[in-house]
């Protein structure tokens, strides 16, 4: 599992974005915010983090990963993967998995690349699409995508895109629960060990519960991107 640490010891405070979704005027919004906010409350070092879900559903999946490539941040970035960056990386290998691929959004994706959409929307073209997105994506991107992490820890708290499975120690978690588990994790009361802060499910305003936090604020269809800020005084929230 591809995971990473981080001490607030050395990283006083945090910025944590939820899901994006092809929303890169949320996130150019998102950066001027943690930008002034900086500016405003001045602190020794700092790192933000995205829990994926870059791509799909938004009409700009294409700006997204160019700007997040290329570190827009005003600190230190470490970028987490979700689901749908699984999808289109499995897409680009594996075409047969268009369909699903299709009703969870990325006909979007595609037609920011301008790969042509009207075959894959009678369900045909699948083949031809993957090798024009392989042929569209930037190297850059590409290797932004590798380079995505599965988890991270800051202090006590466990970061990722969908949640964990409980009963699971948090250095043992699966990827496939750590890109896609909802129900169980959701509906848990359980101690993770450490506060989970998770995306992946949207809710109309930040969840923050006693053993974990949700920060998808549904942005491709609501414009509210919301950012937790994690700091050694207690926890605030940012939003577009």
């Amino acid at each position: 599992m591809r995971t990473a640490v981080a001490d607030l010891d050395h990283q006083p405070r945090c910025y944590v974005i939820g899901d994006i979704h092809g929303r890169s005027d949320l996130l150019d919004r998102m950066v001027d915010a943690i930008t002034r906010d900086i500016e405003q409350n001045p602190v020794a070092a700092s790192l933000t983090v995205t829990l994926g879900d870059y791509v799909d559903r938004g009409p700009d999946s294409r700006g997204v990963l160019d700007r997040l490539a290329h570190n827009p941040f005003p600190t230190d970035y470490v970028a987490l993967k979700g689901n749908h960056e699984e999808l289109l990386e499995t897409f680009l290998t594996r075409p047969a998995i268009g369909p699903q691929w299709r009703r969870l959004g990325g006909l979007e994706t595609l037609h920011s690349y301008k790969v042509p959409v009207a075959d894959l929307m009678v369900g045909k073209g699948f083949d031809e699409a993957a090798q024009a997105l392989r042929q569209a994506l930037p190297a850059e991107q590409s290797a932004f995508l590798g380079r995505l992490k599965l988890s991270l820890t800051v202090g006590g708290y466990f970061l990722c895109h969908a949640g964990v499975r409980p009963g699971v120690p948090l250095d043992n978690q699966r990827a496939e629960d750590l890109l896609w588990i909802r129900d169980e994790f959701l509906s848990s009361k359980v101690d993770f060990g450490k506060i989970v802060v998770h995306g992946h499910t949207p809710t109309q305003s930040p969840q923050v519960l006693a053993n974990r936090i949700n920060i998808d604020t549904g942005a491709f269809a609501t414009g509210r991107l919301t950012c937790l800020v994690i700091e050694d005084g207690g926890l605030r929230f940012l939003s577009t």
